[in-house]
């Protein structure tokens, strides 16, 4: 079938991350973009000519909807439903599609979300909501605790001037003492928004190497590191210092945990660098991005905190602060990028996604 002029080669569509499909007024494909490709895993010319009804199972009621003389109810509708590959049947992809009449053409306008990409994204929204919600209740709590301590510490040092009692002074030491602790607790919580970001490029394997240096001047026995770097990685645009701490604060609770394995000679941390192409990240997708995995075979993060675990004050850890994981987590997104984990006893892998390129057009909604 001729190509249909109204779409023109190298259309805009075709840097979109959904897939575009639109009929005309008998239900045939006349125009498909580089996503209905992907999704459908057939080609353009083979797409283009077809029947809608091959591809979508609920195409012949959206055509019986938006191609009659005059449309009733919504003028869009947009449902989960499958898509059909039409060289093979027996393959199919769950999708959501918003439906739509096209005007002056007579046909309708298909748009195609992955349903599992869609799913991802709604589930990475509400993730990242709640944890933003509990960093934003807990920097309102630590400015309300952070003015009556300093009254306390004072108070309890001029006490401490007036008393001759040895024991009473050893209470107001107490005091004194857990007035520092949470003062420190407090900035700890406030330190990431105070300061400013120091963008520059950066080669990623020498920051990685700087904290390998640091794991291992405080765990020089026992611990072995396997490094599996890409060379062909290019520089990375971001904060040296904030990357830094992020991979800092991973390694250090991996080896942290390790104890047990480093006593014994065999515990491991494993560090990957790769270039990954077309990677979706929250509701947007990158053309090209860095993908770093940290892995340690170490007991595994508990099943009860795992879905919290990089929530504020939540740690596995019987000393642990839990701010370590929750500041690395602020930082990378501040370089729009994700981070998550998987884990088992005997395996956990974090993986970091950090774009290389812009973004492309055309967000994923969550909507």
């Amino acid at each position: 079938m001729t190509k249909n002029a109204a779409w023109p080669e190298g259309s805009f569509l075709d840097s979109l991350a959904t897939g575009v499909l639109a009929t005309d007024p008998k239900g045939k494909i006349v125009y498909a973009n580089a996503a209905s490709e992907v999704l459908s895993g057939a080609s353009k010319n083979r797409l283009i000519g077809i029947s809608s009804e091959a591809v979508f199972p609920s195409a012949r009621r959206w055509n019986e909807r938006f191609l009659s003389d005059t449309v009733r109810g919504e003028p869009t509708l947009t449902e989960r439903t499958e898509m059909f590959c039409p060289s093979n049947p027996t393959e199919s992809r769950k999708v959501r599609v918003t439906v739509s009449r096209f005007p002056g053409t007579g046909g309708i306008l298909i748009e195609v979300s992955d349903l599992g990409a869609v799913l991802i994204a709604e589930n990475e929204a509400q993730k990242v909501g709640l944890s933003e919600t509990s960093r934003q209740v807990l920097r309102n709590l630590a400015h309300e605790i952070k003015n009556p301590l300093g009254g306390i510490r004072g108070a309890a040092q001029l006490l401490e001037g007036e008393l001759t009692n040895p024991e009473l002074r050893e209470y107001t030491g107490v005091i004194i003492s857990e007035a520092d602790r949470l003062q420190n607790l407090v900035d700890r919580l406030l330190a990431p928004y105070r300061t400013g970001r120091s963008l520059s490029d950066i080669n990623i394997h020498e920051v990685l190497e700087r904290v390998r240096q640091i794991i291992l001047a405080e765990f020089p026995k026992g611990l072995s590191f396997i490094r599996d770097y890409d060379v062909s990685v290019p520089t990375l645009r971001g904060d040296r210092e904030q990357l830094l701490q992020v991979f800092l604060n991973i390694e250090k609770n991996a080896a942290e945990v390790l104890d047990g394995k480093i006593a014994e000679g065999t515990a491991e941390i494993r560090v990957t660098t790769r270039v990954a192409q077309q990677v979706q990240i929250g509701l947007r997708r990158y053309r090209l991005a860095l993908s770093i995995h940290i892995q340690d075979n170490g007991p595994g993060v508990p099943p009860e905190i795992r879905d919290r675990i990089f929530y504020p004050l939540v740690t596995g850890k019987a000393n642990g602060s839990g701010l370590g994981l929750s500041l690395a987590q602020n930082f990378i997104r501040q370089h729009d990028g994700s981070i998550d984990v998987e884990s088992e006893p005997g395996k956990t892998d974090f993986r970091i996604l950090l774009p290389l390129s812009p973004p492309e057009t055309g967000d994923i909604s969550p909507a």
